[in-house]
């Protein structure tokens, strides 16, 4: 599957105009609080949503309405539009506020590569949801399909609540394992059917579990034995056969495990991402995450992560990092230039880079040192 090559953003939230952007396998955004990191994040969220005929449901319930939604709101933005090209197929939209606070469907398109030459299509206008799945379910073999897939395919895992009453440390029904929920509300099921299915996979899920939590031996899945229909996470310690409960692991080892069983799935969607994974990690958890992360994004697969955490960031290259940075109220993406790097990576790590400010990044009121900016790090 094509993975996503170039995006165009304009009016979504702190993203006034980001255009023709270049992804890559590996795509790590790094800058200070508020800076909009999350928010291009969150319009992959949104765009999932929107393709699978929800997006009222969670322009409502998500977003707080289609106002919130906007570049400054509806009085400076009238419309949210958005251009994705994957290989030879673009989908493209424009979206237009109601006086009700909804969003609707002005413009949708799609752009595909002919035997004789590009062509596009476009699903008319005023819809309350976008027509894509719909479009391709009429003509599943059809070129419909191909931007469908390669837009569905794009998950975006949060695993931040760990508390005591979150699903992931609740019982689940046995049967909910067709795919990895994006909170991890299925951890339970999920690896039960990889055990009995994959068995390589799970014990390279295991085995990376043990390398972050040295204390931890193996899961110990089974249905309940009084509700073989549920299913409760449970795990053993090294040189113990005492079953404990998903409510005795740390909350950063519980997102560690949601982390390696995401990465290592067996069939892992075309396109990840993550925000903020850092949450709660030990530096070494980290260090494996990272290595995760690359490893994944090698084999076709396509990660992008929304990180504020100098250790992660170590762990890549500046070609993999992009910059995110408020100026005048907006979002401005930049991807680092290795070359003008070079020479500072000679002593330093790109976390300890970051911390110093020479990458850019931080808070507006820390300024990147000339050379940098000039494509020179000021070394002789």
């Amino acid at each position: 599957m094509a993975q996503l090559d170039r995006i165009t953003i304009a009016g979504f939230k702190s993203i006034r105009k980001l255009e023709d952007f270049e992804l890559r396998p590996l795509n790590v955004l790094i800058g200070a609080n508020g800076s909009g990191k999350s928010n291009f994040v969150g319009f992959f969220r949104l765009l999932r949503e929107m393709v699978e005929q929800r997006l009222q449901v969670h322009i409502a319930t998500v977003e707080g309405g289609a106002d919130a939604c906007l570049f400054m709101g509806p009085k400076v933005t009238r419309e949210f539009a958005a251009n994705l090209v994957f290989g030879q197929n673009s989908y493209g939209f424009l979206l237009a506020p109601t006086p009700d606070n909804r969003l609707v469907v002005v413009e949708e398109r799609v752009g595909f590569q002919g035997d004789s030459g590009p062509f596009g299509l476009r699903f008319g206008s005023g819809h309350q949801e976008a027509q894509l799945r719909q479009h391709c379910r009429n003509q599943p073999h059809g070129p419909y399909c191909e931007v469908y897939n390669a837009i569905s395919s794009r998950v975006v895992y949060h695993f931040h609540d760990t508390s005591a009453t979150a699903a992931v440390r609740r019982a689940h029904a046995l049967n909910d394992n067709e795919y990895f929920r994006p909170e991890a509300d299925n951890l339970a099921p999920f690896l039960y059917l990889i055990q009995r299915q994959n068995p390589e996979c799970y014990s390279k899920i295991r085995d990376v579990v043990r390398l972050a939590a040295p204390f931890f031996d193996d899961f110990n899945l089974r249905p309940d034995p009084l509700a073989p229909s549920m299913i409760q996470l449970e795990w053993r310690q090294r040189g113990s056969d005492y079953p404990f409960r998903a409510h005795q692991l740390s909350d950063g080892t519980l997102r560690f495990i949601c982390m390696a069983t995401a990465l290592l799935q067996p069939s892992p969607p075309a396109a990840m991402l993550f925000d903020e994974p850092e949450l709660g990690l030990h530096p070494y958890a980290l260090t494996l995450v990272g290595s995760l992360f690359k490893q994944t994004a090698a084999v076709t697969r396509q990660i992008i992560v929304s990180s504020q955490s100098p250790a992660l960031l170590s762990e890549f290259q500046p070609e993999d990092v992009i910059v995110v940075e408020r100026e005048n109220g907006e979002s401005v993406f930049r991807r680092l230039d290795a070359d003008s790097l070079s020479e500072w990576l000679g002593e330093y790590t790109l976390g300890e880079l970051w911390q110093k400010n020479i990458l850019g990044g931080r808070p507006r009121g820390e300024q990147i040192p000339e050379a940098v900016r000039r494509g020179n790090n000021g070394h002789s």
